[in-house]
């Protein structure tokens, strides 16, 4: 369930992934003002001295662009919580300490962080991928999962979010995020239907004028293709959907180079990602921070890559959304319960 003192401050029910090399300071500043939550991986500032930066200059962006009377959107950080990431510490002291509203913890359990994030007052979202992972997430105290379903850009999943986002809401009650493939109002509309509080979007917001994205990078969003995405473990370690051309052009030996050390284990022979599930032992056997950060510049992208049709502003691309959620619950819904529907939305 969504927190009651995020309603009122939302605009539309979802929330800017973060997005390695992509996700920065503008972009997610530019979302909190519009009614988005706005969040980035902390992985993304050099260090943790610029996490810090980042998180002051996204505070002082959200308050000059937020219009006069609203509220703006929450800000979160993504943080790995994988054991290989040597600055997991660092950035949690920061977090907690510049007033992040919203982490996303990634790659293994986030046992060990809730406690201080929660004395700080800071709501803990788990990324998931199977309902082994959501029943080990909701042990572990997070206030709720984001679902990685087949199509989600970057790291992914292999459910099928239907399915998935079912069988979630008959198990768990707090809060459930659902990521992959949503490009628009109705794909929003649709997320709530099946039991989502909130919509994950990441692929739609590269192709924005405040991301970090290269502009042959957005482009190359816009022109491609659901059929253009390959879901692959050569660069992560981690089943990971980026677009197939970049893929093919980074080449296979030099994505290996920049691997740490060997990363076999656990993958198909021609380094896809398989179409189902992989055990948790092996899952994680071939990722490392520093593999992830040794590789900059992946173009990873999800399936809404087919509705992706112009770079525009984020404040656009919510207006957009905004329109088209609308427009979803007048098809499906009669005129005056439609209105009611939407007048009682978020905020």
């Amino acid at each position: 369930m969504l927190p009651p003192q995020w309603r009122e401050r939302l605009r539309l029910p979802a929330i800017a992934a973060p997005m390695t090399d992509v996700s920065g300071p503008e972009l997610v500043a530019a979302a909190c003002a519009a009614g988005v939550i706005g969040t980035f991986p902390a992985h993304n500032a050099a260090d943790s001295g610029e996490l810090e930066r980042w998180l002051h200059r996204i505070g002082e962006q959200v308050a000059a662009r937020t219009p006069p009377g609203r509220r703006p959107a929450p800000v979160g950080v993504n943080l790995i919580v994988h054991r290989s990431n040597a600055r997991l510490a660092d950035d949690l002291r920061t977090v907690v300490r510049c007033g992040a509203e919203v982490v996303v913890a990634s790659v293994g359990s986030p046992r060990e962080i809730i406690g201080p994030l929660h004395d700080a007052g800071i709501i803990v979202l788990a990324d998931v991928a199977s309902l082994r992972h959501v029943q080990r997430a909701a042990a572990s105290g997070v206030d709720g999962v984001v679902l990685l379903t087949a199509g989600a850009g970057g790291q992914t999943g292999w459910a099928n979010p239907f399915a998935f986002l079912r069988a979630v809401s008959q198990r768990y009650d707090g809060i459930v995020v659902i990521a992959g493939g949503i490009s628009d109002g109705a794909g929003i509309l649709a997320a709530q239907v099946l039991g989502a509080d909130l919509a994950y979007l990441g692929t739609r917001f590269i192709a924005t004028t405040e991301s970090l994205a290269s502009l042959a990078y957005r482009d190359a969003v816009v022109a491609a293709t659901l059929d253009d995405i390959t879901a692959s473990r050569q660069v992560t370690g981690l089943p990971a959907n980026v677009l197939t051309d970049w893929l093919r052009a980074a080449g296979t030996a030099t994505l290996r180079a920049a691997a740490d050390g060997p990363t076999s284990r656990g993958r198909a022979a021609d380094g896809a990602a398989p179409d189902g599930p992989v055990s948790d032992g092996s899952a994680l056997g071939g990722f490392s921070v520093d593999r992830l950060l040794a590789r900059r510049g992946v173009w990873a992208a999800g399936h809404s890559v087919s509705g992706t049709d112009a770079v525009i502003s984020v404040a656009g691309l919510v207006n957009r959304l905004e329109h088209e959620l609308d427009l979803a619950r007048q098809r499906l819904l009669p005129a005056d319960m439609a209105a009611g529907v939407s007048a009682a939305r978020c905020r």
